[in-house]
């Protein structure tokens, strides 16, 4: 259950032949999103487990299982931000409890890219899934 963002990502790796070109192609996606602003860069947004900076801010729109999540986010690392807009086009829009039904970990290998993260890049991939799931969790609760 993916979004349909993550299913262009996905046909891209397809084309794509090698993985320098796919950790290149990740690397400009993390550089064609916006900047977050430097306001949000605080600990409340900061996500624990990552090497690099990390941070994540949550945008609900709507109430209740209905509403829609999206969020912003950002980092130190060019890889890493690139990782995050990954992780935004897999959840960006879906309602609260789609976010919770996605299943990050097949959907990322199914582009191959839990094979060619570093062990400390997949802790802090891991780490940012949490983060969505608990925000999309608390948002639903409210």
């Amino acid at each position: 259950m993916a979004s349909p963002a993550f299913e262009e990502i996905a046909e891209t790796f397809e084309f794509l032949d090698d993985w320098e070109d796919r950790y290149r192609h990740v690397i400009e996606l993390g550089r064609a999103m916006p900047a977050l602003a430097e306001a949000f860069r605080v600990p409340a947004t900061k996500v624990d487990g990552c090497t690099s900076q990390v941070w994540l801010m949550p945008r609900i729109e709507g109430q209740g299982a209905g509403a829609r999540f999206y969020f912003d986010g950002d980092s130190d690392a060019m890889i890493v931000r690139g990782l995050i807009a990954v992780l935004n086009a897999l959840y960006s829009g879906l309602s609260l409890p789609e976010v919770l039904k996605v299943d990050a970990a097949a959907e990322l290998a199914r582009i191959g890219l839990n094979e060619h993260l570093s062990a400390q890049r997949s802790n802090g991939v891991r780490a940012m899934v949490e983060r969505i799931r608990l925000l999309a969790s608390e948002a639903l609760a409210q």
